[in-house]
C-alpha cells in the first residue's frame, strides 16, 4: 500500500536520501525545505512553521502516513538551535493531527551522536522549557566564543532527544497509536566531511575526535534506510529510542554506563 510521508530537510543531505529512497519504494513524499521543495518553508521562524503545517494539511488532504523532521544545522550560530530544536518539535507537533488519521502512522526525528558530547546544560534547559527568546539568547553568548560555539548544536540535539524520550510513551503519541523515534548519526560524508577523509591525516583526526570503529564514515543513505524503517509500518512497537547509527561511536563512548 502506497504510503504519504512529510519529509523536512528534503533537498538535501539525510533528508533528500530519506525522500529519494521513499519514492524509489513507490511511496509519496511531500518534502519542505527553504527552496527546492513542495513547502518552501523556513523552520527558524513561528511563520515557517505555521506555514509548514498549513500547507502539509493541504498537500496532504489532511492525511499523513509518516513524518520526518529531518531538517538541521550545524553551524555554531543561534538559528541552529531554532531549526533544530523549535523547528523539528513544531513539525511534529504540529502535523501530530494529520498522523491521527492515518491507519498506521509513524513519527521519526533526526538527533545526533553529538548529543553525547560536550554541551551546555542552560541551553537544553531553555530549550526544553520552550522559553525560545531565552534560549536562542544564551545560543548567542556560546556562539561568541570558539571554544562553546559548537555546543550550540550538540545542545539542541541533546535537548531534541530529551523531548522525545518524554512525550513518546504519552497518551498524545503513543496513546494515540504512534511510535516517535529518532536516528542519532554519526559523521555523514557530506561535501564538507569528504575533504577531511580525503588524506590519511584528516582521517586519522576525525577518527581520533569521532571514533567509529563499524566502517567509519557512511553515505547519507544509511541513515536514509533506518529512517525508512523507523517510519515504516513494520515498527509497531519502538517507542522514544533514540537509534545511534554511529559506527560504533555510542558504544565506545558510553561502554555499559546506560546498563
Amino acid at each position: 500500500m502506497t504510503r504519504t510521508y512529510l519529509v523536512t530537510g528534503a533537498a538535501s543531505g539525510i533528508g533528500k536520501a530519506t525522500a529519494e529512497l521513499f519514492v524509489s519504494r513507490g511511496d509519496r513524499v511531500i518534502g519542505a525545505d527553504l527552496r527546492d521543495a513542495d513547502i518552501t518553508a523556513d523552520l527558524s521562524t513561528p511563520e515557517g512553521r505555521t506555514e509548514l503545517v498549513r500547507a502539509a494539511e493541504e498537500l496532504s488532504g489532511g492525511v499523513l502516513d509518516g513524518v520526518l523532521a529531518v531538517a538541521g544545522l550545524s553551524h555554531p550560530i543561534p538559528v541552529t538551535a531554532a531549526v533544530n530544536y523549535f523547528g523539528a518539535v513544531a513539525t511534529l507537533e504540529g502535523l501530530r493531527p494529520l498522523l491521527q488519521r492515518s491507519s498506521a502512522p509513524r513519527a521519526v526525528a533526526v538527533a545526533s551522536m553529538a548529543s553525547l558530547q560536550a554541551h551546555d546544560d542552560d541551553l537544553v534547559e531553555l530549550l526544553l522549557a520552550g522559553d525560545e527568546g531565552a534560549a536562542l539568547s544564551r545560543a548567542a553568548v556560546l556562539a561568541e566564543s570558539p571554544e562553546t560555539g559548537h555546543q550550540v548544536y550538540s545542545s539542541s540535539k541533546r535537548a531534541l532527544a530529551r523531548w522525545l524520550r518524554r512525550v513518546a510513551p504519552t497518551a498524545e503519541w503513543a496513546g494515540a497509536g504512534i511510535p516517535l523515534n529518532a536516528i542519532a548519526p554519526g559523521v555523514v560524508l557530506t561535501p564538507m566531511t569528504a575533504e577531511l577523509v580525503a588524506t590519511p591525516e584528516g582521517r586519522a583526526l576525525l577518527e581520533e575526535q569521532v571514533p567509529m570503529p563499524l566502517n567509519g564514515p557512511f553515505e547519507a543513505v544509511v541513515a536514509a534506510r533506518l529512517l525508512a524503517w523507523l517510519a515504516g509500518e513494520e515498527n509497531s512497537h519502538l517507542c522514544g529510542q533514540v537509534v545511534f547509527v554511529d559506527g560504533g561511536f555510542d558504544a565506545v563512548v558510553r561502554g555499559d554506563s546506560t546498563w
